[in-house]
């Protein structure tokens, strides 16, 4: 469950981040660079990714704290 909550935590991020570039360049009348792109596209992707591998991620933490 938490490494759910991560993974929508990240993607929220992601999209909140990339919305607030996009709004901060459209209210100055300035085009978006690519390094804008960078960081929430990372962190939107990653989640998707942690997302994907839940059940393993979920299980590798669980065998790591029962060692």
């Amino acid at each position: 469950m938490l490494v759910h909550f991560t993974a929508i935590a990240l993607m929220g991020f992601g999209l909140i981040d990339l919305s607030l570039h996009w709004a901060e360049r459209f209210a100055h009348h300035a085009s978006m660079q690519a390094f804008d792109f960078a960081i929430p596209s990372i962190c939107f992707v990653l989640g998707i990714i942690i997302l994907i591998k839940a059940n393993s991620i979920a299980e590798w933490i669980s065998n790591r704290f029962d060692e």
